[in-house]
């Protein structure tokens, strides 16, 4: 294990929370999408990732091999999710309105995706404020080694 893993574990989890925040703003902004060039209305995005495990290789501090146990390095996107519930509106002046007046509206809820917002910036934040622990720590390190 590196000394700058705990860099390379919050970089993960920074360019996560980004993507999110990207996604989030694409959602809000299509809002009252009902016109999409994939045809009918704007559905709501979300990423979804998991933990990235790799393998070890080398050996510890003690010199015990480390031969297939699991290490994390952070997370990785692994796909990015479209929710397909629809939801309709009656206004029958809307051009995309069907013969009985009803339009098929974007599934994007607004409360629900500023709480979303506001949870990634408090991610991204905690991510921030252990990278400059991470280099903090690093830099004392240094230090420590010049004297």
């Amino acid at each position: 294990m590196s000394i700058f893993n705990g860099l390379a574990i919050n970089t993960s989890g920074l360019a996560l929370e980004r993507l999110k925040l990207d996604t989030i703003s694409t959602n809000i902004a299509n809002v009252n999408t009902t016109r999409t060039p994939e045809g009918g209305p704007y559905k709501r995005k979300s990423v979804e990732f998991a933990e990235n495990l790799k393998n070890a290789q080398g050996t510890d501090a003690t010199g015990t091999q480390l031969q297939g146990s699991p290490q994390s390095y952070g997370v990785k996107v692994t796909g990015m999710q479209t929710d397909n519930t629809e939801k309709t509106s009656y206004d029958p002046s809307n051009p995309d309105a069907d013969q009985n007046g009803y339009v098929r509206m974007s599934n994007v809820n607004m409360a629900d995706e500023m709480v979303d917002m506001i949870q990634a910036m408090r991610t991204y934040e905690a991510n921030t404020s252990a990278a400059e622990m991470n280099k903090t720590m690093l830099k004392k390190a240094l230090e420590i080694s010049k004297e």
